[in-house]
């Protein structure tokens, strides 16, 4: 009988990648440690893959992104003799001449003829290592062979082509087995084809994400879904994100939340997108504490909760929003759910583009008074004047006066 995957590994795979959205995660990585720490090689390698981020595993496992972890694991899984693990080595540039010598296989060749084996069986982590193995070129240094193995250029350039283009049906048969991974590559590879060799076919991309989706995999459902709201078919849109959203997938819900708040083809309910923006909170989504501490800040949906509403827009600011700035700079500014502060008040309500007549008058406000920069009243005044629904500004205009000869000063 030849090589088989563990059964340990075999539900790890499906947990993490065949059918993620039962929100099995944290099991499967356990039962892989606990199958790496008893020596199966092909669970260090998927554990591996685990640590490297959410281009190798989807982020809604929440597992920890750790590079030297992830080396530590694909380096022993080629101790273990996992012969997925050598070829992800080899893919990840990691296959040192002295870890390739640790490797309990004669031959990169063979370890590749192991790999093929497990892939023929039907598993679909399998086809997908060795589908990248023809994808991403590591066949010429498996096969060892280079330019010089060819008569010349267009005999190497077949070779290329007929090995390369062997990544199309595996990536495919990984695809319909569960792994959602495929679609990435099997996109690229449509709608870039490779150099000169492989032409590409932008037509066969086109149904991936739907397809994925379909499959049940949250995040295609959430790629489809923006494409479908791209198009402005909202309503298919809606729904598609809901199913992502209750599949776990990172930011879905703050994408449902949004098309409540707004009473995009829905009636508007802030109190609902209130809740979704809420579920979207423990992921560390950006938007959902943007939009949310907006409603704290408004009481849009919710207590008004200054507090609350500030550290909510802090975060969202600090991970890189930009609609935070005019309350956050009302925050600062007026001493709401944070202690007065006018430079930091000042220097977020520079960033708003284009600014609102509050933002005016409170910037008229800070320059007319030098509270935590240098008095300059016309650039107070110029403020001021732009604040034109603004009541407040119209009465501190009311401070300064303008002499014959143009020039402002306070009364």
């Amino acid at each position: 009988m030849g090589k088989t995957l563990s059964n340990e590994v075999k539900q790890a795979l499906k947990d993490i990648y065949y059918n993620e959205r039962a929100g099995r995660g944290k099991e499967a990585l356990a039962l892989l440690q606990k199958a790496s720490d008893a020596g199966d090689g092909d669970a260090s390698c998927v554990l591996a893959r685990c640590y490297c981020g959410r281009q190798y595993v989807w982020i809604g496992h929440g597992f920890p992104e750790d590079d030297d972890l992830a080396t530590k694991y694909l380096h022993k899984s080629v101790e273990q003799g996992s012969a997925l693990g050598v070829l992800v080595a080899l893919r990840s540039g990691e296959l040192t001449p002295a870890l390739k010598k640790k490797m309990p296989f004669t031959s990169l060749q063979e370890a590749f003829d192991e790999a093929k084996e497990l892939a023929d069986t039907g598993d679909a982590f399998c086809q997908y290592v060795v589908a990248n193995s023809y994808f991403w070129w590591d066949f010429i240094e498996i096969q060892n062979k280079d330019k010089s193995s060819f008569p010349n250029q267009a005999a190497y350039k077949a070779y290329l082509k007929e090995n390369i283009s062997k990544c199309e049906d595996l990536f495919w048969k990984a695809f319909r087995g569960g792994m959602y991974l495929s679609a990435g590559n099997l996109n690229r590879y449509y709608t870039q084809g490779d150099e000169d060799i492989i032409a590409p076919q932008p037509q066969k991309a086109l149904d991936l994400w739907r397809i994925g989706a379909e499959y049940g995999h949250p995040l295609h459902q959430a790629i489809y879904a923006d494409d479908l709201d791209k198009l402005g078919l909202k309503s298919d849109a809606l729904h598609w994100y809901k199913l992502a959203a209750e599949g776990g997938h990172p930011g879905a819900w703050s994408d449902v939340g949004y098309y409540y708040l707004e009473g995009k083809i829905v009636e508007k309910d802030a109190s609902y997108a209130a809740q979704c923006f809420e579920k979207d909170l423990p992921f560390g989504t950006t938007r959902a504490h943007a939009y949310l501490g907006h409603q704290y800040f408004h009481g849009n949906g919710v207590p008004q909760d200054y507090d609350r509403a500030f550290k909510l827009l802090s975060y969202a600011y600090e991970n890189g929003s930009t609609i935070c700035f005019y309350m956050l700079g009302k925050c600062y500014f007026a001493g709401l759910g944070t202690r007065q502060d006018y430079v930091k008040a000042r220097e977020l309500l520079e960033k708003e583009k284009p600014a609102s007549s509050d933002t005016n008058y409170m910037l008229g406000y800070i320059y007319g008074r030098g509270l935590g920069v240098a008095e300059d009243i016309p650039k107070a005044v110029d403020f001021l004047k732009k604040a034109t629904d603004s009541k407040e500004a119209k009465e501190e205009l009311l401070h300064y006066k303008k002499s014959l000869f143009g020039k402002w000063s306070r009364r």
